[in-house]
């Protein structure tokens, strides 16, 4: 059974691909950014959440890259409902997945 402490170095991790990508790629933060105003629209995700990732998501790429991997609270709050899944590939994922079990040992 995995810990909080598994869980969020498991989520920073795959954060931490995404924020690669919001740098190189601005269609990746587009993405996200109309996934949470859909969000706003249907009601999917707790209207705080959505304004929350809505006020991250209007920094400059290299500000939203350093928030996906920021520690603090509020972050992780936030990543618990990211705008970035399928943001990476499958195989991608699974790499990250793969890396983080190989490095916790047995």
């Amino acid at each position: 059974m995995r810990d909080h402490r598994q869980i969020e170095d498991r989520s920073i991790q795959l954060h931490r691909a995404v924020a690669e990508k919001v740098r190189r790629d601005p269609s990746v933060l587009e993405a996200a950014r109309r996934k949470v105003e859909v969000w706003r629209e249907d009601g999917s995700v707790h209207p705080r959440y959505a304004d929350a990732w809505r006020q991250v998501l209007a920094l400059s790429a290299d500000e939203v890259a350093n928030r996906l991997v920021d520690p603090g609270e509020t972050m992780v709050a936030l990543r618990q409902s990211s705008p970035f899944a399928g943001a990476l590939s499958p195989r991608e994922r699974w790499q990250i997945l793969r890396d983080l079990r190989e490095s916790s040992g047995p």
